[in-house]
């Protein structure tokens, strides 16, 4: 576990644009779980978060169609929560940070750390986009 002061900033590029973070495996179930689509993103404190998943979480989701709910998990952080996110996620192995999108309680598009790796922000805000216009 990181400490609370360390990984509040980052929590906060998230939740300061709508993002509910979601700290216990309840809270994932009742997001994921159900009707409609589903955004979840596993923050990290990594440097390929700061620099490309979490400005690209942020320019998907201010983009026009965009899925019902925006949550995020934090890993090293509230392991429960991220282990229950993760579960979702299978069968992609565990990797932070990641995205993923849910329609109606199923996984329907996936973007892994060595998507993200590399890549400018916009070129996966883009990828998220596509999925965003073809599920939501």
């Amino acid at each position: 576990m990181y400490p609370e002061y360390l990984v509040a900033p980052m929590r906060a590029e998230l939740t300061n644009v709508g993002f509910d973070e979601l700290k216990t495996a309840e809270e994932v179930d009742a997001a994921i779980n159900g009707e409609g689509t589903v955004f979840v993103v596993v923050n990290s404190v990594c440097g390929c978060a700061a620099a490309n998943a979490r400005p690209a979480a942020k320019l998907a989701a201010a983009n026009e169609k965009h899925p019902d709910k925006l949550v995020t998990v934090f890993a090293g952080m509230e392991k429960d929560a991220v282990d229950r996110a993760r579960s979702y996620m299978m069968p992609f192995p565990p990797s932070s940070p990641a995205m993923a999108l849910f329609k109606d309680g199923k996984l329907v598009h996936m973007i892994e750390r060595h998507q993200i790796e590399g890549r400018p922000a916009q070129m996966i805000a883009e990828n998220l986009i596509g999925a965003f216009d073809q599920h939501c």
